[in-house]
């Protein structure tokens, strides 16, 4: 399989939170550092480059690909039950026995004591055979033979030694039972069939592999983002510790305010480390998925993502969605396999309720003469031939066994049918749901940044009061704390919102053309 991409995945809208957060690499490497750990190295990755490198690398992708194709190799099998076979069989034989009475043409006279009785045979086999879709058999023999008996004393024999060539051909075709083309290409459909399913089902694989990558990614991005979040909140705390600080020693505030400021600074260090520690688990799981190998798994590598998630609402018809994941989804191009073979095995399993009539004819050419090529000018001549032809009838009593399987292939043809339907009221529910699961998210969106703005709002005007002595310290880190919640669940909102459109192309499998990407 070849992977061809014609273009970059597109760059994405600006990831517009507007809450004006700042970067501040010290803060996190200092939280994340570990002593003694090798130097870093961090490698920049866009969502496209994700997909091409999971695709060309993931191991499940690999299984899948080598199953597909061990697949097109039972095709080449059953087409080779058609294949011609080729025999050669060599002999020679020689037997002396006594005699107890004159054998004609062997003997001279009548016998007065035992006389030996020698005769050597030496042939050569030649035969070719083929079936045919037709359910036939030719069979095309060709056997010259020398014969030598008692040459010294014989002389009752036109030639001693003699060669005889014998050419035949055979030809049994069944007229009832395993009697067509259409019957006897029944397994080369089915393994045909089976290939395009293991196809399907390498496809669906793929897909499923990118959808995989698009989730790490977009989860690997909200854990980035997280962290400036988590690092806004440390700043904010830090500010307000250093107010109280300075305050407490002016006399104008209590030891108490310090100390609130303090445990929330304390508090704000702990975000910081775990969403550090989610950065780290998320790169992890996407490295994972691009299979980078064993030993560079091992190296201290840390991913960078370029792509900045979608936050523009994407136009969604429901039914035109419904309509693209009912002809593309692998699994229903399955279920139509499926329902194909269940019917070539229920005409497979009728045809063998017929009694089994089958016509053999066969003809032949012999030749005789004192060497080889006497007797093949002899046996090609025409002279001497044989030919028959006849009718062979069977039929099992009862004949249950066939009657059985024919009633459990229509019982299987039955539950393929069923499959398909179910198959496809799942599809129809799972793109309905992923639809509105994407109209959801983006009201999400809408909302929580509301509920970040008003909590920016409220701690400005918190902060205004403590300023006044209106207010206390508590109630600032409160709002604090309220403002970085609402600000992580806009991030959440905005990824998930991207998640959930990854979700939908993916019931729709069309998550290929999103990177122009074709399957060869």
């Amino acid at each position: 399989m070849t992977y061809r991409s014609t273009t970059v995945f597109g760059c994405a809208l600006s990831f517009a939170l507007g809450i004006g957060l700042a970067w501040t690499a010290g803060t996190a490497q200092g939280a994340g550092e570990l002593k003694g750990q090798p130097e870093e190295r961090r490698e920049p990755i866009s969502l496209a480059e994700s997909a091409l490198r999971a695709l060309k690398s993931n191991l499940d992708i690999n299984i899948s690909r080598q199953t597909k194709e061990s697949r097109l190799t039972d095709i080449v099998v059953e087409q080779a039950k058609f294949d011609p076979t080729l025999s050669v069989n060599g002999q020679y034989s020689r037997t002396v026995n006594p005699l107890n009475r004159p054998v004609f043409g062997g003997t001279i006279g009548s016998l007065n004591e035992i006389t030996v009785f020698d005769q050597r045979n030496q042939s050569v086999t030649l035969d070719a055979t083929t079936n045919l879709i037709t359910g036939g058999n030719v069979d095309l023999n060709y056997s010259p033979s020398r014969t030598n008996v008692n040459q010294d004393v014989a002389t009752g024999f036109l030639f001693n030694p003699a060669w005889t060539g014998g050419l035949a051909l055979t030809l049994t075709q069944p007229l009832l039972r395993n009697a067509g083309i259409e019957i006897n290409k029944t397994f080369i459909r089915i393994a045909q069939n089976n290939a395009t399913v293991e196809e399907h089902v390498f496809r669906d694989r793929v897909l499923t592999v990118l959808s995989t990558v698009e989730q790490t990614y977009w989860e690997l991005v909200f854990a980035n983002e997280n962290l400036k979040v988590a690092e806004a909140a440390l700043k904010a705390a830090q500010e307000l510790l250093a107010s109280n600080r300075a305050k407490a020693k002016a006399g104008v505030m209590s030891i108490v305010d310090v100390l609130q400021a303090e445990a929330a600074v304390a508090s704000r260090v702990e975000q910081i480390l775990i969403a550090e520690k989610s950065i780290r688990d998320q790169e992890d799981q996407l490295r994972r998925l691009l299979n980078p190998g064993e030993e560079e798994l091992r190296l201290d590598m840390r991913l960078t993502p370029q792509d900045q998630p979608v936050v523009a609402l994407e136009p969604i018809s429901l039914q035109e969605a419904i309509d693209i994941a009912i002809d593309r989804r692998p699994e229903i191009v399955q279920a139509k396999k499926n329902v194909e073979t269940s019917e070539i095995n229920t005409k497979f399993a009728k045809n063998q309720l017929l009694p089994t009539l089958s016509f053999q004819g066969t003809m032949g050419l012999a030749g005789l003469g004192k060497d080889y090529p006497d007797s093949a000018n002899r046996n090609l001549s025409g002279d001497f031939y044989n030919y028959g032809a006849g009718l062979v009838l069977s039929y099992p009593l009862g004949n249950r066994s066939a009657f059985s399987t024919y009633n459990r292939r229509q019982m299987e043809g039955k539950n393929a049918e069923s499959s398909l339907a179910s198959i496809r009221q799942q599809i129809i529910v799972g793109v309905r749901e992923a639809v509105r699961r994407v109209q959801t998210d983006f009201k999400r969106i809408e909302t929580t940044r509301s509920a970040r703005i008003m909590a920016e709002k409220q701690l400005q005007a918190e902060q205004e009061r403590l300023k006044v002595g209106l207010s206390t310290t508590r109630f600032v880190l409160d709002f604090q704390r309220d403002l970085a919640t609402a600000q992580g669940n806009e991030l959440r909102a905005i990824v998930d919102y991207n998640k959930s459109l990854s979700n939908l192309e993916r019931h729709k499998a069309s998550t290929l053309d999103r990177y122009n990407l074709q399957l060869q």
